[in-house]
């Protein structure tokens, strides 16, 4: 096993019932929460009272670009957010820094929009947007409890903030209170702060694999919300995703206890936290992980480019997506899993695909008999394309080859890569199942080949396919799903909030394309879109109403809530006031 803890002293257990009262008097009850422009804000008192409590001066999160202003006299170190704005862990650094800059922006119903611009020469004024205004800066599991009192006692909009890695902005809140967990780490004992670099270092020290997250960098939280949404890897379609590689999972919940869950013991929670989405029933303090033998991986790979003639997707291209999708769920049995995106190799060329993969526990000889077929099949359509009719296919680079590990082949392929956060962006996805890609899978090439910058995730069928969908809270889909799909559109700073709308309004109808391609499909809920309009059905699926039912077990008062999160359809768009009924 692999236990990733904080510094931490077990509370005794307080009975459930102690709980419900406790939290059936605090003023979240109904109305709605506190914010920093409201008369019920805390005091500088009651703040400096709190400061006294916990471990670390309280943290005041400014926007990622607030140091280049005033521009005429920067506040800080202008030059260090201009050169590191794309670092995901310089990013994670920052108490304020989102690693999608448009989650620290806030659009008021007239449009205007409050941000704080990296491109100083726009000449607008640096303000807070979505970014909290105060919170604590968690150290230990005595500041995380503190954090979540003073937040309960005086009603506050919270936020749980660990790395920022998010596309439904639910690190970020206007005029919140943050209770902010990136720091709580050390060397020897790994905490809730803890990055997968981190993780996946300490584990490759101790001769073992460790399920986790993928990114330029590893700047991805390791017990945060990658876990807390389902969690995927390369290695799910040999070992399961996240949520079947957890162990046990310490947590705050909203009475202040610090609680373990785990197959034996508060298994309720322990079922709900398995898929039920990040910020939703408390703060995770730790997480234990099953780990696996560290030992020898095969690396596939498999480059393209395409020229065509004609303007609009070229043919070949049609056909080339249409083949990968066929042979990917064959890829996923045999333990393949990997990373597709579509890109041209080389300005003026058409997109083409380009996909990287790894196959744990397994001998090269046992890769290659479902690797080589794919390459075969594409190298097919290549010597059968033109450029003149349909489009000139090529293979820049296919090949499989062993090694050491998969340490080892993250550390040379992945997180050799650059790490481009920092942008704008608006995403969607869909979980794309098998019984579509056995049966319709040129439809679905057409489909999704029609959408901006698409991207194909190799993370689910095979092992992750062999477990009981009703096993963990996860949305049941993720068990009949192959690939996660997204695709996504960005802009530039300074764009107007009319020309962002259009652009949300384009995300909207592609979100309808890819629903009625394959209803009920599902969506993996920490890449996935703002704009879902069942979010329930589609980020949880039947599982829906048991995960309310034991949110409210355990946060009655909805003291943690998020975006598009479990419960949050009973509050308005900015999670400040309770719908009425």
């Amino acid at each position: 096993m692999f236990r990733l803890v904080a510094r931490i002293t077990m509370l005794s257990w307080v009975p459930l019932l102690t709980r419900l009262v406790a939290l059936a008097s605090s003023t979240g009850s109904h109305g709605c929460k506190c914010i920093s422009t409201d008369d019920c804000w805390p005091d500088a008192s009651a703040f400096a009272k709190l400061a006294s409590e916990v471990s670390q001066p309280l943290v005041q999160p400014f926007p990622t670009a607030s140091a280049c202003y005033p521009v005429s006299d920067p506040s800080g170190n202008c030059t260090e957010v201009q050169t590191l704005w794309g670092d995901g862990n310089w990013r994670s650094n920052q108490a304020g820094s989102m690693q999608e800059s448009n989650y620290e922006t806030f659009t008021f119903d007239n449009g205007t929009i409050s941000a704080c611009y990296r491109d100083t020469a726009l000449g607008v004024p640096c303000e807070q947007g979505s970014v909290p205004v105060i919170g604590v800066d968690a150290r230990t599991l005595e500041d995380v409890q503190a954090g979540v009192k003073f937040a309960r006692v005086h009603n506050l909009r919270l936020v749980v903030k660990n790395t920022g890695h998010d596309f439904l902005g639910r690190s970020a809140g206007r005029g919140s209170f943050v209770i902010w967990t990136h720091h709580m780490k050390n060397i020897t004992v790994h905490g809730a702060g803890v990055q997968w670099h981190e993780a996946y270092d300490a584990a490759n020290g101790a001769n073992r694999t460790l399920v986790g997250g993928l990114s330029a960098g590893g700047s991805v939280g390791a017990a945060g919300g990658w876990l807390l949404g389902g969690g995927h890897s390369a290695l799910s379609p040999t070992y399961g995703l996240g949520v079947d590689n957890v162990l046990e999972i310490s947590i705050v919940v909203a009475s202040g206890e610090h609680i373990k869950a785990n197959s034996h013991k508060n298994t309720d929670l322990f079922w709900a936290l398995r898929g039920g989405g990040g910020g939703t029933y408390g703060i995770v303090t730790s997480v234990t992980y099953r780990t696996h033998p560290l030992q020898q991986v095969i690396a596939g790979f498999l480059t393209t480019s395409i020229k065509s003639s004609t303007p609009g997707t070229p043919p070949i291209l049609v056909k080339l997506i249409s083949e990968f999708f066929r042979m990917s769920p064959n890829l996923s049995d045999a333990g393949w899993g990997g990373y597709g995106l579509m890109a041209p190799s080389a300005p003026g060329e058409s997109l083409a695909m380009q996909f990287v993969a790894i196959a744990p526990n397994s001998s090269w000889s046992a890769a290659n008999d479902s690797f080589l077929p794919l390459i075969a099949n594409v190298a097919s359509l290549a010597a059968n394309s033109s450029i003149d009719d349909g489009g000139l296919l090529n293979i820049t680079f296919a090949s499989t080859f062993p090694v050491e590990s998969f340490h080892a082949w993250l550390t040379q392929f992945i997180d050799s890569g650059t790490a481009e956060t920092g942008g704008n962006v608006m995403i969607g996805s869909r979980l794309l199942p098998k019984a579509l890609l056995d049966v319709n899978s040129t439809r679905a090439a057409e489909t999704w080949l029609g959408l901006p910058g698409i991207t194909f995730h190799l993370v689910a069928g095979g092992a992750v396919s062999k477990t009981d969908p009703d096993a963990t809270g996860l949305n049941p889909a993720w068990r009949k799903g192959v690939l996660h799909a997204a695709f996504g559109s960005g802009w530039p700073e300074g764009t107007s909030s009319a020309d962002i709308e259009q652009i949300a309004n384009g995300i909207k109808q592609n979100l309808t394309l890819i629903e009625n391609l394959s209803p009920n499909a599902g969506a993996y809920l920490n890449e996935a879109s703002l704009f879902e309009t069942d979010f329930q059905q589609t980020f949880f699926g039947n599982h829906y109403h048991k995960l309310k039912a034991i949110k409210k077990r355990y946060d009655p008062t909805d003291l943690f809530i998020v975006p598009k999160g479990v419960g949050s359809e009973d509050w308005d768009e900015q999670l400040h006031c309770r719908r009425r009924k």
